[in-house]
Formats: structure tokens, sequence, C-alpha cells
């Protein structure tokens, strides 16, 4: 397989704000299905919940925060208010012949070209009342340049399986701009921040418990997890040093307000496709800065990843991550572009526009399946406290390779219940090839 030159040459350029994976191959969409709802040969977790999705959208604003962008742009520390706009799926109650919502959005458009609009089928009912109150907190976020709508696949799946998950958009500059993307390894930590700060304030009231939370981000929202969830810059890596100095000093190594870039209290970290690892080493060049994460971590990677990287980059970050009871799961052949949902129609046009949510290899609701059948059972597992879900995280085999599941089920789809049994708990008979899943203890 090869890869465009113009369009990799566009993208290798934004150092840690790389985003996209080419894609190959061209296809009318499948079915106008909400890509949260699994197909058929999704595992067992990756089906809906007992709730009905609500969505809602809020707004808030931080004052005289940092400015990164200015900054980078100024040479020198500037202060600004921050708008925060964040869409919201929470679990809410079932209203017969209530229309889901229909996401729209838009994304930047190849060099010379306009802007390119595309709408998402959603089954979340906007402004639903919720079903409950006191509800785990995830904070979701995007890839650079994205919107949270791309992230509706797991959005609207956790919000029925008991979770309120919040996903800041982030305004990012043009993904071709490469000169402006240092500055969100500031931007990006301070508004995830910013939300928790604006949730653990009361900003949902009795909706939310945030003493249970979680984080997961895709690609520069990888990295923005595991920023907040403990890690630390490191001042001479080239990326960090393209900040002014006076940011470097205050926020990288053991400035005076590194310690902004962190909140305590996280119960676990998805990281999908993480930026951060080689060549930009933000943590540094053997990661020493990913030891201080605590929290259990979840990385999710493609091994043919042309963006971040797969050994340099996502496996690097776990390794790393030494002091953290994490996991690994690998798309055999994958890319990047693994956290963000199907292409939507509109989407199917131009290649770079398809690119932005296409796989060259994989199904792509086949990978939003099984990454929201082990995302649901390692935040089930360590932010709700379910000791059950341990089972679909321990795996016989760390390869799924093996000689397949023949087992004693009558008819052709049989399902593993594991154990000693090869085939991974909740996937179908011959339905884990191509999977890897590691796990590593904290040391």
């Amino acid at each position: 397989m090869t890869d465009r030159p113009a369009r990799r040459i566009a993208r290798a350029g934004l150092m840690l704000a790389l985003l996209l994976t080419p894609a190959l191959t061209l296809a009318e969409p499948a079915d106008s299905r909400a890509p949260s709802i699994p197909d058929i040969d999704a595992p067992e977790l990756a089906a809906t919940g007992a709730d009905a999705a609500g969505m809602m959208q809020r707004v808030i604003a931080l004052h005289d925060r940092v400015d990164p962008l200015a900054s980078l742009i100024a040479g020198r520390e500037i202060h600004a208010d921050r708008i925060l706009h964040m869409r919201i799926w929470y679990p809410a109650k079932r209203a017969p012949g209530a229309a889901p919502v229909t996401y729209s959005a838009s994304l930047t458009g190849e060099p010379g070209h306009p802007d390119a609009p595309f709408t998402v089928a959603g089954i979340a009912l906007a402004d639903a009342p919720a079903a409950g109150e006191h509800y785990p907190l995830i904070v979701l976020s995007h890839g650079y340049n994205n919107d949270p709508v791309m992230l509706s696949w797991l959005g609207e799946n956790l919000a029925t399986k008991g979770y309120v998950v919040v996903a800041p958009e982030h305004r990012d500059p043009p993904i071709w701009d490469r000169a402006k993307s240092p500055a969100g390894l500031l931007t990006r930590p301070l508004d995830i921040i910013g939300c928790i700060t604006a949730l653990r304030g009361g900003l949902l009231g009795k909706l939310v418990d945030t003493d249970r939370m979680g984080l997961v981000g895709y690609s520069y929202g990888g990295y923005g997890v595991l920023q907040v969830g403990g890690a630390k810059l490191d001042p001479a890596s080239p990326v960090v040093a393209a900040l002014p100095a006076d940011l470097v000093a205050a926020y990288a190594g053991s400035g005076a307000r590194a310690a902004a870039l962190t909140v305590s209290g996280i119960r676990a970290i998805v990281a999908i496709s993480p930026a951060g690892g080689a060549p930009w080493s933000v943590w540094g060049r053997d990661g020493t800065g990913l030891s201080r994460l605590r929290a259990p971590l979840l990385v999710v990677a493609g091994s043919a990843d042309r963006t971040v990287g797969y050994e340099q980059g996502p496996a690097a970050i776990f390794a790393a991550a030494t002091h953290a009871d994490r996991h690994m799961l690998v798309f055999s052949g994958a890319g990047h572009d693994i956290g963000t949902n199907p292409p939507p129609a509109e989407m199917h046009k131009q290649l770079w526009d398809f690119d932005w949510f296409a796989d060259p290899v994989w199904r792509k609701d086949r990978i939003n399946a099984i990454a929201t059948h082990f995302i649901t059972a390692f935040l089930d597992s360590h932010v709700k406290g379910d000791a059950t879900r341990a089972a679909y995280l321990a795996v016989p085999s760390e390869k799924s390779d093996n000689p397949g599941w023949q087992g004693d089920a009558p008819g052709y789809a049989a399902q593993s219940q594991g154990g000693s049994n090869p085939t991974w708990k909740g996937f179908w008979r011959g339905h884990q090839d191509g999977l890897l899943l590691v796990h590593r203890a904290a040391q």
C-alpha cells in the first residue's frame, strides 16, 4: 500500500497535531444506521444499554486564561477569555415517537478547497429528561481540527450505559496551518481541565458524580487526556520548545504552573491513537514524563498508523506508563483514523474529506464496535467498579490468531463465555482475528 505524497507531506508537518491516515478505497455508504448502534457481528459489550441517550449543549466561559495560540503568535504570554462549547450525552428516559437528532458539522477542506459540511444520524433525543441522577462522568476529547460529532459512536453508546459524556469543542486552527499546532500542547489540557472544573463546580447539578470520572481522547485528544491524567512535559522536546520561552518555563518540567495541566481524581484514561510520542517526544525521548501516570490506562492503536506511528508512538507511550495498570488494544494493519465515525455520506465526494474518517484496511463500523466493547469493559471496571467486567479484559492469549473456537453451542452464531476457551469473552466464533490485547501491571 502507498501513501499519497501531497497529503502525506501536508499532514506530516503538523508535529504533534498530525491526525489523519490515508485511505486507498472508496465506497458508497453502507446504510444510514447511527454509528452508536453496532452491527450484527459486534462483540457483546458493544451493544447499547438499557437507557435512551439524551443530548444537550452547554457553553462555559473561562476568564482571563492564558491564550496559547495568541502567545505563540506574539512570542510572549497573552491572556484572554476562552469560550468553550460542549456537547453532552447522558442517560435519558425513552420517549416513544420522539425524533432522534441529526448532527451537523464541517471539517477543514483540502488546501484550495472549501470546508466540507456533513451530517451524522444519531439515536440521542435533544434535551430529553434524564433517566436518573449521579451518573459517572467521562470527558471526551476529539482529534486535532475535528469536532465532537465525529465521536458520536462512543458518546451516544456510553450514555445508554449509564455515563454522562462531556465533549468540548476545542476549535483548533486548520490542520494545514502547521505553525500554529504547538499551541495545542497547552490549549488542549487547559480546555479539558476547564470542563472538569465547571462540572465539579456544579454545571450539571445532580446529573453527574464527579468523584467517578474517566477521560477518553482521540489523537491530539489522546495527548490531552494523558497530559491531564498526570504526565509531565519535557522542556527539551523540540515541539514544547516551539512555545514562547516564558510558557515553557512555566508549564514544562518542574515549572511553577506545570500542575495546572493535570487534575487528580481520575479513575481511568483511554487514549485512542494518542499523539505525543516520538518524534515529538513531548514527555521526553524515553517517555519519562509518562511515568507519573497512576490511573489505569487503555491505549487503542492501529499497527500501521502513519500519523503518530506505532512502535515509537502509542506502543512506546504504553510501555513508558510504568506506574499505571494498563492495557493496549491493537488493530493489525489499521491506520490512525480508528477514533472517528464511519465516513458520512457527504464525505464520499473528495478523497481528502473521506480520509477524515476512513481506514484503508478495516471496516470502520467493525473498528468502532470492537473499541466500544473494550472501552465499555475498561470504564465499567475502573470507573463504575464493576468487577464482572475484568473477565472481558483477561483474554486467554494476548494474540487473537489462535486456531479458533470450536465450542459446543448449537448453530452458526456462538458467543464465547471466556475462561479456558481460546476465543475472547464476548466475541463471536471466528470474529476476533487481527487483534492484539496486551496487559502490563503497574510497577
